[in-house]
């Protein structure tokens, strides 16, 4: 356990598991590392976009509204925070889920050649190309 931080008006700084800065929960830990509990709630969007006008609206409806929706809010100051390949894949198994019950198939070849049709890259690429394009601005 680390000593508080004593500020310049005499009052104590109490260490934290975790703090939220601009949107972004920051974990204690020993490296830096970001909460994504806050961002499930993009998956929760879409499954409600899709209770909604799943069957009324058009695939290509659907992947639309998940992509100007629900990726910006899953997407979200995460190219800063390096996932891990765990929490990545987590992301992804929610986005296949998600098609799977959109195409109504089980196949994932299926899947990926929708998903190529209609240019709905998958969330471990995303991540991937928001974290590159943000260590190369650096």
């Amino acid at each position: 356990m680390c000593a508080k931080i004593t500020m310049c008006d005499g009052g104590e700084l109490p260490w934290v598991d975790e703090i939220r800065y601009l949107g972004v929960v920051i974990i204690r830990g020993a490296k830096f590392k970001c909460s994504i509990d806050k961002a499930k709630r993009s998956y929760r969007e879409a499954n409600g976009i899709f209770a909604k006008i799943g069957r009324l609206a058009s695939e290509e409806v659907m992947v639309q509204l998940l992509k100007q929706k629900c990726l910006p809010i899953l997407l979200y100051a995460l190219d800063v925070c390096n996932l891990d390949k765990k929490q990545c894949n987590h992301w992804t198994s929610h986005l296949i889920d998600f098609f799977m019950k959109l195409f109504k198939t089980s196949t994932m070849e299926i899947v990926n050649c929708c998903q190529s049709l209609l240019g709905c890259d998958l969330p471990s690429t995303l991540l991937k190309q928001c974290f590159e394009k943000f260590i190369t601005s650096l």
